[in-house]
């Protein structure tokens, strides 16, 4: 994972996740849930509101989740409760919390549908966040060995892509900044907006494996991606350093990541060529990467659609906690992924997560990657059907 600004990565042991979601599963009892949805809508006679409907995910990986933060949530002592002198247990906090990150609606607003103040809803939110990252960053993490096989597999099985290891791709989280400050003025970005730069290097199953944020608006692509730790391992060779794949005329090609022309062409990572009149292998080689670009524009998509919270504008944000909610939220997305959650198929697919926004084109390109996407695209050619 890339440096997320305003956090320090503490050491945990591994995780069973399949073992702790089994685990997990059916603690808190449908009491809880009856009470609970009973409370926020506002009628004790009322049957309970399905689940899913509130939460977009199921009740298994609500579990789960409550499982990973228990100890901390219970550990602090705290007097947080509902308008009726009721307690929060762990089971409400985590409601609560994820219902701000989900809905994207203001501290007033969710404090109004749960009986309680904003303040309140503040206070549990930011203690999630905090247990999230102190217990959930075993998921996202760079891939072993044997996933990165598997990974390798999808991209040359589903996009004819050998020894390929993810997509990279950024978008931008919207923020209402004070215009009369003038430090304001670094977060306004190429389309005029301040916003918050999320970059993040994405696999086949939509999961976040390495992500940098917490950088303003103004910097582009190529700045953010040179201060992420995931670069500077690719240049010392340390990562995507794995076994080559040998392809036609005695050659053999590294591992590498793609991603579109905002980013630089490099030895690792392979962009499209530009420019008009491209010969046939060339049109083949930029099709073959729009198509596998297109997980990680869903994932973003997803992960916003998901989250509403990084969705919307935000009003004036802490851009010191705003940063450790984003990671946040990439954990939960790939919660949801590794659990397999029924209810994320139920969504509807998109890719569109900066509609407002144009490309711009990034002209640095190695030499080394040069050759590396020349080799790569005759050898894509050579498999065309007559």
């Amino acid at each position: 994972m890339g440096p997320v600004r305003g956090f320090k990565k503490r050491k945990r042991g591994k995780t069973n996740v399949a073992a702790s979601a089994s685990t997990a599963a059916g603690q808190g009892g449908d009491d809880w849930w009856v009470d609970f949805s009973r409370r926020i809508t506002g009628h004790l006679s009322e049957e309970p509101r399905k689940f899913e409907s509130v939460f977009k995910i199921s009740r298994k990986t609500f579990d789960y989740i409550c499982s990973l933060v228990r100890d901390d949530l219970m550990g602090k002592t705290s007097n947080f409760a509902f308008a009726d002198g009721k307690f929060l247990s762990v089971e409400d906090q985590v409601a609560v919390a994820l219902r701000r990150l989900s809905s994207g609606e203001s501290l007033l607003n969710v404090g109004v549908s749960f009986g309680m103040n904003q303040s309140t809803v503040a206070q549990v939110t930011w203690r999630f966040v905090e247990a999230m990252e102190e217990r959930a960053l075993h998921h996202l993490k760079w891939p072993t060995t044997q996933e990165m096989k598997d990974i390798k597999s999808k991209f040359e099985k589903i996009w004819g892509l050998p020894n390929c290891c993810g997509v990279i791709d950024a978008t931008h989280i919207m923020m209402c900044l004070s215009t009369v400050d003038s430090s304001s003025k670094i977060w306004v970005d190429h389309e005029n907006n301040h916003s918050m730069v999320l970059q993040a290097i994405i696999d086949p199953d939509m999961r976040f494996r390495d992500i940098v944020t917490g950088w303003p608006g103004s910097m582009n692509e190529l700045p953010v991606l040179r201060s992420s730790g995931f670069f500077k391992m690719c240049e010392k060779g340390a990562r995507l350093d794995g076994d080559t794949v040998e392809i036609p005329k005695g050659l053999e090609l590294r591992e590498y990541i793609i991603g579109d022309s905002d980013f630089p062409l490099l030895p690792w990572l392979l962009t499209p060529y530009q420019g008009k009149d491209l010969s046939d292998a060339k049109t083949e080689f930029n099709k073959r990467l729009s198509a596998a670009g297109v997980v990680a524009q869903r994932a973003l998509a997803r992960l916003k659609a998901m989250w509403k919270i990084i969705q919307g504008v935000m009003w004036r944000p802490d851009k010191h906690r705003l940063p450790r909610i984003i990671l946040v939220c990439c954990l939960l997305q790939n919660i949801i992924i590794d659990l397999d959650d029924e209810v994320r198929h139920e969504m509807p697919w998109s890719h569109e997560h900066d509609t407002s926004y144009k490309q711009q084109l990034c002209d640095m390109a190695d030499d080394n990657g040069v050759t590396l996407r020349d080799q790569l695209s005759q050898y894509l050619s050579c498999r065309l059907p007559p």
